[in-house]
Order: structure tokens, then sequence, then C-alpha cells
């Protein structure tokens, strides 16, 4: 799998979802011992757990408060959503590259759990998109 300096090297990356990302961050650092890899702005930020990592993210309005989903790293996101879309899963965003050197994609499962498939698709420092890195 490509290397991205924007991105964990987890094949696994759990998102939980917070009101307040930054004191969600920083409650999981001093309670459990992790710790930051990466602030993106005040909406995201990810966090090292052991050779793991976590996302924690913004938690929406009218979203259920206990929201999570999960980050899958993969080979081929362009393969993997047309996999997705001949088992005739909802499609929640199309692949799109973005700027941190990603091509991702969401998908809802039978049981509305969201799934995002991630590709590296370049080697980004996360100083180029605005991201304050932490312990990369």
């Amino acid at each position: 799998m490509r290397h991205n300096r924007s991105m964990p090297r987890a094949t696994i990356i759990p998102q939980l979802a917070y009101p307040d990302v930054t004191a969600a961050a920083d409650w999981l650092c001093t309670t459990f011992g992790f710790t930051v890899r990466l602030r993106i702005a005040n909406h995201r930020a990810q966090l090292n757990v052991g050779d793991g990592a976590i996302v924690v993210m913004e938690q929406r309005p009218g979203q259920r408060p206990f929201a999570h989903s999960l980050m899958i790293r993969v080979e081929d996101a362009n393969a993997h959503h047309a996999r997705s879309v001949q088992a005739g899963l909802r499609i929640l965003s199309p692949p799109t590259d973005y700027p941190y050197g990603e091509r991702q994609y969401t998908v809802e499962d039978f049981a509305g759990h969201s799934w995002t498939f991630s590709q590296s698709i370049a080697d980004v420092d996360p100083l180029d998109w605005g991201g304050e890195p932490g312990e990369l």
C-alpha cells in the first residue's frame, strides 16, 4: 500500500463522532494515553494508539449521539466502489480525490453503518493542506 504522511498507516481506522473534537481528542490522549498524530482545523483529529490509529470527527447537527463509522484503507478505491455498486449498496459519496492525497468514497451498509474506503494516491505533507502535525 502506498505511504501518505497525511494518513495513518493502519488498515482499519475507526472514526468516532464527538460534539467538540478538540476536547474529545484531549480527553482521549489524557485518559487513554493516545497521542495526536494530526489536527485538521477544529473538525477532525487523527490519534495514534499503539501501531494503529483512530479519527475523532465532528458530530454534525442531527447526527445520532453515538454515530460512528469505519475507515478502511484499500489499494484501489474505484474498483472497490464498483464492487459496492454491484452489491446494491447505498453510496453516500462517490470516489473523490482530496488534497491530502487520498481518493475516498463512503457507503452505507445494510444496518445503516457508514464505511469510508480510502486509497492513498500521493504522499502529501499535512502542512501542504493546512494540517497541524503532532507525532507522525
